[in-house]
This record gives C-alpha cells, structure tokens and sequence, in this order.
C-alpha cells in the first residue's frame, strides 16, 4: 500500500511538474495566432463586445499579455523603468517586478512579451537585457546583456524578440557576430552553444522552431535575410535574401506543408519557401510584393492567406500555392490578424476591433468595435484565453466578452 501511494505521488508531482513547465508561446501555440474558443459569438452586440475589465496601469508599451499559472504577465514601463505586471484574471494587480531600463526614444515603451515557464518569467528589454525572473521569490536569477555578453549590436526601435524556450533551453538571437544566434541554459543562462550565423544584425524577430524527422530548425530574420541553424548545436543551415529598406522585420515566419511564409513590410511584401526534408535547404515557391505586412502577421486557411499590407494599403487575400491575388479591401487601416475558433479578429492602426469570416472571395466583416481605452499606437497583437479576448493598448489591458 506505501508503495503504491508512494508511486502515485511520484506520477502525480511529475505530471504537475510537466505541465507546469510548459512555457508560454508569442502569439500562443506553435506562435501561429490561433486560438480555441468553443463558445465563440457568432457576432458582437450592436456597440461591440462587453468588456468584463480593464487595468489603466500597465505604463507604455506594446508587448501582449501572456498566461500561466492562473495569472496573466505583461511587460510595461513607467517613467524610464521597465516592470514585468502580474495581473490576476479579476483585472486586479498582484505584483509588478522592476526589472530595468526601457525604450524612452521613438514609441518609448516595453515591447517583448514575457515567457513564462512554471515559476520562472523570461523578459527581454528593449535596451538589450535578457532576464529570468523567480516569480515565487521576486527576484532575479540571471541576466544577460547583449552588447557586453554577445557583441550585439542595439537597432533602431529597440529588442523586440520575445525569448523562445524549449524544455531547459532559451534560444535568442543577439546579432553579435560571433553569437549571432545563442542556446542558452534556462536555469542559470550558462552558454550551450553559440552560432556566428551569417554575422548579420538581429531584425526584431522573434523565431520559429521547426520540427522535422532529421532536425529540429531554427528559422528568424536578421539583417536582410531569412536564416536558419540546427537547434541541436547551432551548425548554420541556410540563408535566404529577404530585406526592406530599414531592415524591420517583425513577423515570425509561418510553417504550413513543408513551407515558410516570410512577411515584410516596406514594400517587400512575402515569400514562399519550400523546405528539404531534411531542413538543410530552401527554395522559392513564389513570392508578391501584395501583403507586405509590417508586423501584423497573416493567417493561412483552408489554402488562402490572410493578412494587411503596409505600403500596399488595405487587406489582402493570396491563393497559398501561389500566390495570386484573389482580393484586396481597403476598408480597413493595416493592423494585426488572429484567428479564434473558425473566425478572424482584426486589431486596426486606427483601433478598429472586427470580426471577420474567413472567404477567399471579399473581406466579409461580421462586427465591428472601437477600442476607445488605453493610449499611444494600437500595435499589440491580441491574446485569447479562456474564450475572452485580451486588447493591451499603451496603459490599458482589456478583456473582451467574446464568447457564449
């Protein structure tokens, strides 16, 4: 009898231990922007949907809010300080942790979102600080900075990658030319590897994981060009020309069939890459200057992608083998794209919240809003969780009825 309940608390304190760990994700599972919501409205109310909450006291910035724990994380700055929030799912503060300077130069503000993993937080700054907090004891374990640990170099806008972690290890990408690309120990920040890459600055990108039979890929955008590196030792894989005249490219890329989407804004527009089966190598499927998505992301469904353009105004719907264009609507300023249960939301430049149903033939809006709290560029991207939709805009996060 002890030794059954023995081996039942080791089963039990391991499940617990595995889910706990499980780290939080930019732009939820696979950072791909989609998420469950089995009670989804079919449409909003007539002045948008109901907001439950709303917390005014976020400071600037641009980073999404992330859950774990029964809690929500959210990075933000006041005066020049960075703070990592802890928001209960009340809308009430349980605690926020100064964790440094921030961005107080063009769009002041925090931009990365936090990852969470059990009861360590991973937040990087816009200044170039990599930082692993102990949520349970409020402090910090380690930190890294970027310029004096790796050689990087600051950009233009600030760090905006948010650290991509997978089991014990944190995956950055300084931009430094010799640790261009890092693995690092999430425990204690110990180096596991370090790539030189190609040598090329980081782009704001925060990267894909790439499972495949042979290797595991690590694909992001630096400087002009789409990159990739073996997750197992950092052993540089390929390289693929993809530039804008300011070399801002914050989309992560997208995986679907055995391919990559690349975004980019300026002008550039997207690319469509095939990849080996072994990882080792891509090649051009097709490519548009239609959808040159700045940093809103897209959406593929059903074979058509989704998504705004940037100098190429409006939103635009492309065949996914290739690349036609099958319509463009200008009836909404650029902005960022999620999908919930079987329907977009769209999060507006100008503060527009819709709700959309995916059609390869016209932009069909179901409902729309205005989100009239908070302040400054309405640029992060929603969250859904638990069927309620969570809008930070500048000092304000809001949560949204959206489901039954």
């Amino acid at each position: 009898m002890i030794l059954k309940i023995n081996v039942l608390l080791v089963l039990s304190l391991w499940v617990y231990w595995g889910f706990s760990q499980n780290a939080t994700q930019w732009r939820g599972l696979n950072s791909e922007g989609k998420y469950p919501a089995p009670s989804l409205l079919n449409e909003w109310p007539e002045n948008g949907p109901e907001i439950i909450w709303h917390f005014d006291d976020l400071g600037k910035g641009f980073s999404s809010p992330a859950f774990a724990n029964g809690l929500i994380y959210c990075t933000g700055m006041i005066d020049s300080t960075g703070y990592l929030f802890v928001i209960n799912e009340n809308g009430t503060l349980n605690k926020k942790l100064a964790y440094g300077e921030e961005w107080t130069v063009n769009y002041p503000g925090s931009r990365a979102t936090p990852t969470i993993a059990g009861h360590l937080a991973y937040v990087s700054s816009s200044l170039g600080n990599l930082y692993c907090f102990n949520l349970d004891e409020d402090r910090i374990v380690w930190k890294k900075e970027l310029t004096s640990d790796f050689g990087a170099e600051n950009i233009r806008n600030g760090f905006t990658e948010t650290p991509v972690i997978e089991d014990d290890v944190v995956y950055f990408t300084p931009g430094g030319t010799e640790f261009n690309i890092v693995a690092l120990n999430r425990m204690n920040g110990d180096l596991i590897w370090k790539s030189p890459g190609t040598g090329k600055i980081s782009a704001y990108c925060t990267p894909k994981l790439v499972t495949l039979d042979e290797r595991q890929v690590f694909v992001t955008h630096t400087k002009g060009e789409l990159i990739a590196v073996d997750t197992k030792d950092g052993a540089y894989l390929w390289s693929y020309p993809d530039s804008n005249t300011v070399d801002i490219h914050p989309n992560t890329p997208i995986i679907q069939d055995q391919a990559i989407l690349s975004l980019s804004g300026y002008g550039t527009g997207c690319v469509k890459l095939a990849l080996s089966d072994d990882g080792s190598s891509v090649s051009n499927v097709w490519s548009s200057t239609k959808m040159d998505n700045q940093m809103g992301g897209a959406m593929i469904v059903d074979g058509f992608v989704y998504g705004s353009g940037h100098r190429s105004r409006g939103w635009f719907c492309l065949d996914w083998q290739t690349g036609e264009e099958k319509w463009n609507s200008r009836e909404l300023l650029d902005g960022v794209i999620i999908m919930v249960a079987n329907k977009f939301i769209l999060y507006t430049e100008r503060g527009d919240l819709v709700l959309a149903k995916p059609n390869p033939e016209k932009l069909e809006i179901i409902s729309k809003a205005k989100v009239e709290l908070g302040s400054d560029m309405h640029w992060a991207h929603p969250v859904v969780h638990n069927g309620i939709l969570y809008v930070r805009h500048g000092h304000s996060l809001i949560a949204y009825k959206i489901s039954a």
